[in-house]
């Protein structure tokens, strides 16, 4: 069986967990692995170990275990819903699901700034996530790093596939299209 890891790529409040447990809903065998969850765990039962500076060194080494627990001891999709702006990152994540064989789809959601802006302001989201600013104050920084050039929209390059959604509206269109694709791959190499 051919095995597939998608990973959403966009600012907070974009829609990207929304979007991989959606997936996740429609897709047998597939798995979401959310950073966020991970920032819980730790905020609620071992925030002593947390930095006074905020590190997220701790959450990743979390993610990188389950991740290659994912991957080696699992048949499982892997669906990677964080907001991965940074290209380092991202290939850093994706290169042991291709060193394993896995077919790479990546997910930009680029939505207008005005936009993630009303989402923050009418959720009701937790800020649990052991961080000390708003969701607010995290939008206008991942904004100021793309201003800025050191982050930059994922590039076709990076994956075997890639979809952007700039209006909330695609949303539905690219997760048929992502199943119809890891649907063919699945009637071309059957178990």
């Amino acid at each position: 069986m051919s095995r597939f890891v998608l990973m959403t790529v966009g600012k907070t409040h974009s829609g990207k967990t929304t979007f991989a447990r959606s997936l996740e809903r429609e897709l047998p065998n597939a798995v979401v692995i959310d950073q966020d969850h991970h920032a819980g765990f730790l905020a609620a039962y071992y925030k002593p170990l947390l930095p006074q500076q905020h590190s997220n060194a701790l959450k990743h080494a979390i993610t990188q275990t389950i991740v290659e627990y994912a991957i080696a001891e699992t048949d499982k999709h892997v669906l990677l819903c964080n907001s991965n702006l940074d290209y380092s990152a991202r290939k850093r994540l994706l290169d042991p699901f291709h060193a394993h064989g896995f077919s790479s789809i990546l997910v930009y959601f680029d939505l207008p700034s005005h936009l993630l802006h009303e989402r923050v302001a009418a959720s009701g989201r937790s800020a649990a996530l052991g961080i000390e600013v708003s969701f607010d104050d995290v939008l206008d920084r991942q904004e100021a790093r793309y201003d800025n050039g050191e982050w930059t929209a994922p590039g076709r390059d990076e994956t075997h596939a890639r979809f952007v959604i700039d209006d909330p509206a695609q949303t539905g269109h690219v997760k048929q299209r992502i199943l119809r694709i890891i649907q063919a791959s699945a009637d071309n190499h059957p178990s």
